[in-house]
């Protein structure tokens, strides 16, 4: 079993939920709740998993709240 990070927003526009996972091309889909988005984000995950294993082009590291003005 592998184990990648999602990023995951919310679309203000349509409401939906949008994952990718950093580094790793074509990982990323959407859904109306978290729950749906993450099993849209394994099923995407796991096909691209069938083509071999992945080149990252980056890794999560995390968040960082900053202040302006």
């Amino acid at each position: 079993m592998k184990s990648f990070t999602a990023v995951v927003e919310r679309c203000p526009d349509t409401g939906l939920y949008v994952g990718y996972v950093p580094g790793f091309t074509g990982a990323h889909s959407q859904g109306a709740s978290l729950d749906e988005l993450k099993r849209n984000l394994e099923e995407v995950v796991g096909m691209l998993l069938e083509e071999g294993e992945p080149s990252l082009h980056g890794e999560f590291v995390g968040t960082q709240m900053i202040q302006v003005g």
